[in-house]
């Protein structure tokens, strides 16, 4: 018998499953489900309410957890770089035509992160939650150029423009089940590349820096370059989820869909769901999304529905907070933390 087995199966030893290849089935199994299972299953109902923007705002927290979570550079400006997305999609597609679907989103998404890059130039003089001032004044710099200056929108006579049709290699995307596809495919390979240039030396770096700023430049960390990376990338995921926030599920590019009130829901993601976690931007979206649809229907149904929209909004926000200051204080590292701990009997 092989003395690694044979240290495993001694008396007293707890036999060990592999963690990686369990890992990676689940993973399978949640792709086939999401690629193969849901769309037999979905109807529009669930694509346009709940699907499609758990997805953009899980790539959302998703960008402003490489920032926030992961190098530790506080940031209110998610809205903003959705909205520098979103606008730069739209005239990609406008002024070269020629360029394909997945082309422009990308190029937009570039584009958002060099405004990252810019926005996080403060960084290298300012730390810690002062960093905040800056892109809360970007998060309103920007959607006030959007608003002021017609060349973004084409000149429109409205603040609010149509998208263009979606169409990927002569297919049509505009039904729900398309841009269900078309949001799926993006974020899945966003999240591969995050979750690769996490574990790479980059993401090493971004922890290195959030974890000890000298002790990181003392190790030989470049520390400026790193930051300024964070806020690239960050802005870039964020970018490309504020194109798909306006095209897959709005339909409409609007400035006033990237306020500050969605820099504050991205937040949300990454507070509930998890620091320093791609499963908790996920697990965070998940919650932001379901929860005013599970007040909607827990008023119906012990309320007769007597509750408003304004009311259960209000709810909404009681609830939300009451949760941010209880995991800020209980459990800093969100619900992926709290299911991580009622998974290890199982497992």
């Amino acid at each position: 018998m092989p003395p690694a087995l044979a240290a495993a199966l001694a008396p007293g030893r707890r036999l060990a499953l592999p963690a990686l290849p369990l890992r990676g089935a689940g993973l399978a199994l949640l792709l086939a489900v999401a690629f193969v299972a849901i769309p037999l299953t979905a109807n529009d109902y669930w694509y346009n309410a709940i699907l499609i923007p758990f997805l953009i705002m899980a790539l959302a927290g998703l960008g402003l957890n490489l920032t926030m979570g992961y190098a530790g550079q506080a940031s209110l400006g998610t809205g903003a770089f959705m909205a520098v997305g979103a606008y730069a999609t739209y005239n990609l597609l406008l002024r070269l035509p020629e360029l394909p679907l997945p082309v422009s989103l990308a190029g937009g998404g570039l584009i958002a992160g060099a405004v990252g890059l810019v926005v996080g130039l403060p960084s290298l003089r300012i730390k810690g939650f002062y960093l905040v001032a800056p892109t809360l004044a970007a998060q309103f710099l920007i959607e006030w150029v959007f608003n002021q200056v017609g060349w973004f929108s084409n000149d429109a006579s409205s603040s609010a423009i149509s998208a263009p049709r979606l169409v990927v290699l002569g297919h049509d995307l505009s039904s729900p089940a398309g841009r269900y596809a078309l949001t799926l495919t993006s974020v899945t390979v966003v999240t591969v590349l995050a979750w690769r240039l996490v574990h790479s030396q980059t993401g090493r770096n971004w922890r290195a820096v959030r974890d000890g700023e000298t002790a990181a430049a003392v190790i030989g960390v470049p520390v400026a370059r790193t930051k300024l990376s964070a806020f690239f990338v960050g802005a870039a995921v964020s970018g490309v989820a504020g194109a798909l926030w306006a095209f897959a599920y709005l339909g409409t590019v609007d400035a006033r869909s990237f306020d500050l009130d969605r820099s504050f829901q991205a937040m949300f993601i990454i507070i509930i769901g998890g620091l320093s976690s791609l499963s908790g931007s996920f697990i965070g979206a998940a919650f932001i999304v379901l929860t005013p649809i599970l007040l909607a229907h827990l008023s119906n149904a012990f309320l007769g529905g007597s509750l408003d929209g304004g009311q259960i909004s209000n709810l909404q926000r009681i609830l939300f907070g009451a949760l941010i200051i209880g995991f800020l204080i209980k459990e800093p590292n969100g619900l992926v933390a709290l299911l991580g701990r009622l998974r290890r009997p199982v497992r």
